[in-house]
């Protein structure tokens, strides 16, 4: 039984391995993918801390900004760690490897992102999640961390305490065996989950990879936590307008204009990323296409600063930023709402298993995250996921599981092979990602939330009769995917329930038929859970 198993590979999970390992314990991380993969390689435009190494800045200033872009929906306390902990994080990477980008006069450089009041995003060029994370792996090599990669989560293992009013205590995980399809148990003292985000149920208009199905909370749901918050997704203001790939914050902080057909700035490039999304959705929606324009930064600017975007403009676009305007679109890119965690980041309903990272919900993003603060959430909260972790680990009853949990995702496995798959679940991923974007996306109202939910329940009806057309057993992506799938459909369900359930309009969250905030109504976090296989949700302001 290993002391601490981490279960995702991306930023959150190396920074949790890292600090587990540093306190002595004995550490797994199990991977989908191989650490190079993670999503976290996609975050491109800095991280945050109040260095203040550009132009004067504070940390109150910082908690000030983020507070200001939750809406409300956020525990200061948190915020406050957070804050208060970037510059440490950012001397840590530093100490490490982290190769940032320097002023003249040798200081990590900051640049400005959207609802920043200052220039505080550290940044290496814009390759700043890609830089971290190999940074990250490389460390965790030197340290002798064991890395199971191609392994897919399919449930956590639990087992009840001997007082049935008390949270079931984590025993372990089960996964899929990519390479072989063989289903395997891993035991575990405690757990961390750092699985990442839900935005590829917007599959097509996402800057997310198509993976990004959040597999970790449905495995918390299905295993009796608590998920919160679903509801508020936020759309990343510049998408390459044909292949949804990002375009970073980076590059309106460096100087970039939005732009429309008539080759007017409409909006404030810098104002809060719900605020840019909107904006940019108002122009498409009215018969414009929308540009960013970075020629008038110059060719040896960008080359510099913005490498990775001339590439991928020129790439999927077909177009040279520096000579000509980029065509954008606002995509789902983040998810604000997760795993509902306490303050030591221990999953509510769940004793012994602990969640960091985007999967996580530890209530400093609210309703709106604040560009640049989730590399920081990574770093960290990913730190206190594994001191928080070990310290369970170490008083953790031993006693080894039994092979329940098993045996029933061998069975499901099993069966999957022999599902009718008279119905094509690609075509159904497609369908939902097109009305999702389009009706529970960046602008939403009572009656096209409706027929969305309507929709997902009939195709969670229909679900048996979809399944698998490779029917082998060794790297079947076809098996992965409609496992996704599931999951995702899973969210699907969850998401829309609670944005028709919160009548109002906060952050990314945008109601037409309730504009307004209401602070006597919503100003609490959005609770789901199920009892009996039946999903329940409610708002309460809880912050332990």
């Amino acid at each position: 039984m290993v002391d601490v198993l981490i279960i995702g590979s991306g930023g959150a999970g190396l920074t949790a391995a890292l600090s587990a390992k540093a306190q002595g314990a004995s550490v797994l991380v199990v991977g989908k993918h191989y650490p190079t993969n993670s999503q976290t390689s996609m975050a491109q435009g800095g991280i945050n801390a109040a260095l203040g190494n550009v132009i004067p800045d504070s940390i109150e200033s910082h908690i000030a900004d983020t507070v200001k872009s939750a809406h409300g929906l956020c525990d200061e306390e948190m915020v406050t760690a957070l804050c208060e902990g970037a510059p440490e994080a950012i001397a840590w990477l530093e100490s490490i490897g982290v190769p940032f980008s320097r002023t003249e006069d040798a200081k990590v450089a900051q640049r400005r992102l959207g609802g920043a009041s200052s220039k505080r995003a550290c940044y290496s060029q814009d390759y700043t999640g890609l830089k971290i994370l190999h940074t990250l792996y490389d460390t965790c090599l030197k340290e002798g961390i064991e890395f199971l990669d191609r392994h897919y989560l399919l449930n956590l293992i639990t087992a009840p305490q001997s007082n049935p009013k008390l949270d079931p205590v984590v025993k372990g995980a089960t996964f899929l065996d990519i390479a072989t399809g063989e289903v395997k148990q891993i035991e575990a003292a405690s757990v961390i989950l750092a699985t990442g985000g839900y935005s590829s149920i917007y599959h097509g208009f996402t800057t997310n990879s198509a993976g990004i199905t959040g597999d970790g909370m449905s495995a918390v749901v299905r295993a009796g936590g608590y998920l919160s918050d679903i509801e508020f997704v936020q759309f990343h203001p510049t998408a390459l307008k044909s292949s949804s790939i990002l375009i970073s914050e980076s590059a309106r902080g460096e100087g970039g204009y939005l732009l429309n057909d008539s080759g007017e700035r409409f909006v404030d490039e810098l104002l809060p990323r719900d605020m840019v999304a909107r904006a940019i959705y108002e122009q498409i929606n009215s018969g414009s296409s929308v540009y960013l324009d970075v020629r008038h930064l110059g060719e040896e600017k960008l080359t510099e600063l913005l490498p990775q975007e001339l590439h991928l403009c020129r790439l999927h676009e077909g177009i040279d930023p520096v000579k000509e305007l980029i065509p954008i679109k606002p995509v789902a890119h983040y998810s604000m709402g997760g795993i509902d965690v306490k303050r030591s980041l221990e999953i509510r309903g769940i004793k012994g298993c602990f969640a960091a990272g985007e999967c996580s919900n530890a209530k400093v993003h609210g309703a709106n995250r604040l560009g640049g603060n989730s590399l920081l959430e990574l770093i960290v909260f990913g730190k206190r996921a594994g001191e928080s972790a070990v310290k369970f680990a170490a008083e953790a009853d031993k006693t080894p599981p039994n092979d329940e949990q098993l045996k029933s995702d061998q069975n499901f496995i099993r069966g999957v092979y022999h599902f009718t798959n008279q119905i094509n679940f690609y075509e159904k991923r497609e369908f939902i990602g097109k009305i999702f974007y389009h009706n529970a996306g960046i602008v939403r109202d009572k009656t096209k939330l409706t027929a969305v939910l309507a929709a997902i329940r009939q195709i969670q009806k229909e679900l048996p009769f979809m399944g698998i057309a490779d029917k082998s057993k060794g790297f079947n992506t076809n098996l992965i995917e409609f496992i996704e799938f599931g999951n995702a459909l899973e969210l699907s369900e969850i998401l829309l329930v609670g944005a028709l359930s919160r009548n109002e309009s906060r952050g990314a969250h945008y109601r037409d038929d309730f504009p307004q905030e209401n602070d006597e109504m919503y100003a609490a976090h959005t609770i789901y859970w199920k009892e009996d296989g039946v999903l329940c949700a409610d708002f309460e302001k809880r912050y332990v």
